[in-house]
């Protein structure tokens, strides 16, 4: 039997106070509380808070109790709370799907009962209160008619290209900063000529990871920290179907603030991913989200020549971003769009509309449309699973923003024939980078030279990964150095050694296996001159001097004798330019809007010279939409003129003064893995 609670009245309840998953008004790191319908079986219920079990653990004595009660109880004792045998954390596990199943289907009542009366599962709750719920929309749109800061001033920013330390931001337990009013629409972009344009809207949120593997990967690639121009640390990519993948509540571009209450707001890269690697059944992430430009007022709104929901947005070079809206006649109608995704290409695509459904009926939406958002939930990296959680949990509007790629027959013209192949557009390759620029303080390199003398039955003893045709376009590196090969004897190479080349032969341009072609043949040798280069930073050099073996072997992640091993981010940035791939990246908009990412970096007298890098990318923009752009990404050239001796407040106006295209050039190094 439960024991009945105590529940402040609605009418006490603020935007502020509320918790957006629950509803109730709790501290933030206490459980999530629910009025239940029916009384619920003792063995759902938790022994130590007497309530139905959230994130049930089972221990090895066969007892269940609440995730955070366990966790809670243990910090201070070492046994079961119940037959009081000794217990520790890590030995736990999650409780089976079905005890999940169950509790999720547990009927629990609307917080807001004075105002709405429905009732519903527990798992049902989150989505009802976001979507159906006209208390808890009244308090959000209370909230949203008072004035909200920017995410510059939230950020303690003096420019729109320099974000602040984010140790300055208000954090509330998913406390929304502020929203827009009709989800699903791609917000206005600000008008840079007119002084009222659109706030930037953000959110402080705290998102929680729960791994039955307490060593399993989140799934997050990482760019960023103090030791960097960047400064915070900001997921550059989500892995797909990772923890974090399958929670879907990250996103890339999100700068992680605190892990399990540990500060990340001033502390290096290196330490970061020792922060986030650790070993544990629950992570805690406090992260800051952009949620794109807040709508302006009606009243002060343009009008458009087209209607909304079928307006081909002509800023994306490589496809057309399109709105389209269903509305359902009940809210259990089915759309009829089958979903996919692709193995080549990240995201949500439209299979097939079902003859004689409402997508079909309406005409708007196609085959191979790529979903980027349903009703203001970023899609761009979802999965079908979690594009269905959303239109079922939706009333009867249904916003969709798809892209649509341009279709080859209509473009090949009277002189392409029917079998020929397009050529692609140059901006989708790499090439050598022709820009002279120094690497950011605190990263080095040094080039090393070895000549050995071998058997020709000998190998060199190396493996190593990366080449041209790598998704990131890395040089090819080591590995790892195994203790038979003849390179561990010498002891001079060093696993993350870029090669340079072999007995004379470039190896700095060529594909993975045209490497491995080479240095076969060369190694066959009696003699072998091999030429590498290694990176050196600072921080790491530190680190590595004051940490115990066992924070190493946590921060290298798998064994340097491990194929598997890869380098940190960091690692790339001490890397001279004429080993850099640079790609040209062609962003197209209206005048009306802003190009949709911040800057860091440029000249500084304390400083001196630091490459600018991308360190957000606001939902709804062009750079977003577009998706080649990623945070942390190093900006070498705007429509072909170097930044190598520009500052801050000479970059930026140079890119508010291009209208309608530009074309930036990049350099891109894959995050780090946790």
């Amino acid at each position: 039997m439960t024991e009945p609670k105590e529940f402040p009245p609605a009418g006490g309840i603020t935007w502020v106070r509320v918790c957006k998953e629950c509803g109730q008004c709790h501290d933030g790191r206490d459980s999530h509380l629910f009025e239940y319908q029916d009384e619920v079986d003792d063995e759902l219920v938790c022994h130590i808070c007497l309530q139905p079990l959230l994130q049930p653990m089972d221990t090895p004595c066969g007892h269940t109790y609440c995730f955070q009660c366990l966790s809670t109880f243990l910090h201070d004792q070492d046994f079961c709370p119940v037959d009081r045998q000794r217990l520790q954390l890590q030995n736990c596990r999650a409780s089976s799907l079905l005890v999940r199943n169950l509790l999720d289907k547990l009927a629990v009542l609307c917080p807001f009962h004075s105002e709405c009366q429905q009732s519903m599962q527990r798992c049902e709750l989150q989505p009802h209160l976001h979507n159906r719920c006209p208390a808890f929309r009244r308090l959000r749109e209370e909230a949203e008619r008072k004035k909200r800061p920017s995410w510059n001033e939230l950020k303690g920013s003096k420019s729109d290209g320099d974000l602040a330390d984010a140790k300055s931001t208000p954090i509330t337990h998913t406390g929304q900063l502020s929203g827009p009013s009709e989800p699903g629409l791609v917000n206005p972009a600000f008008e840079e000529d007119t002084p009222l344009r659109s706030s930037l809207v953000a959110e402080a949120t705290v998102v929680e990871l729960f791994r039955e593997d307490p060593d399993e990967d989140l799934g997050l690639r990482i760019v960023g920290g103090k030791d960097t121009p960047l400064g915070n640390i900001v997921i550059q990519e989500i892995v797909r179907d990772s923890l974090a993948a399958r929670d879907g509540k990250l996103a890339p571009g999100d700068h992680i603030l605190e892990v399990n209450d540990v500060s990340l707001a001033s502390i290096p890269h290196i330490r970061a991913i020792t922060v986030l690697r650790q070993s544990c059944s629950r992570i805690r992430l406090t992260v800051m989200q952009e949620k794109g430009f807040k709508p302006r007022p009606e009243h002060l709104a343009q009008p458009s020549a087209s209607p909304p929901s079928q307006s081909p947005n002509p800023n994306q070079n490589h496809g057309t971003i399109i709105q389209v809206t269903l509305v359902k006649r009940e809210r259990s109608e089915p759309l009829g769009i089958k979903l996919i995704r692709k193995s080549e290409e990240p995201g949500v695509f439209i299979l097939d509309l079902l003859p004689g459904g409402l997508a079909a009926k309406d005409g708007k939406l196609r085959n191979n449309d790529k979903v980027l958002g349903i009703n203001g939930q970023d899609l761009r990296h979802g999965t079908p699973e979690s594009a269905a959680q959303i239109i079922q949990a939706c009333e009867m509007r249904v916003n969709f923003v798809v892209m649509r790629l341009p279709d080859l027959s209509e473009e090949g013209g009277e002189g392409q024939s029917r079998g020929s192949r397009r050529v692609p557009e140059p901006q989708y390759f790499r090439r050598r980078s022709e820009y002279l620029k120094e690497p950011p303080l605190g990263f080095s390199s040094q080039e090393k030279t070895v000549s050995l003398k071998k058997e020709p039955r000998h190998s060199l003893g190396i493996t190593i990964a990366g080449g041209r045709d790598c998704r990131c376009r890395l040089p090819v590196y080591i590995t790892s150095v195994q203790p038979v090969g003849c390179l561990h004897r010498d002891g001079t190479i060093k696993t993350g050694d870029v090669l340079l080349s072999i007995n004379g032969m470039d190896l700095t341009h060529l594909t993975y296996n045209e490497a491995v072609t080479i240095l076969k043949t060369q190694a066959a040798q009696n003699t072998v001159t091999l030429q590498v280069i290694q990176t050196f930073s600072e921080e790491e050099e530190q680190v590595g001097e004051s940490s115990t073996r066992e924070d190493m072997d946590t921060l290298e992640g798998p064994k340097e004798d491990d194929i598997n091993w890869a380098p940190l981010w960091t690692h790339w940035l001490g890397l001279p330019s004429y080993i850099h791939w640079c790609r040209d990246i062609m962003l197209m908009k209206t005048n009306s809007e802003s190009w949709g990412f911040s800057i860091v970096g440029g000249y500084e007298e304390s400083r001196g010279q630091q490459p600018f890098f991308i360190k957000t990318i606001v939902p709804g923009t062009p750079a977003h939409f577009d998706g080649r752009l990623k945070c942390g990404d190093e900006i070498v050239a705007v429509n072909g003129v170097t930044t190598v001796g520009m500052n801050n407040s000479s970059l930026i106006p140079m890119l508010k003064l291009q209208k309608n295209k530009v074309t930036l050039t990049v350099v891109s190094w894959p995050g780090s893995l946790v």
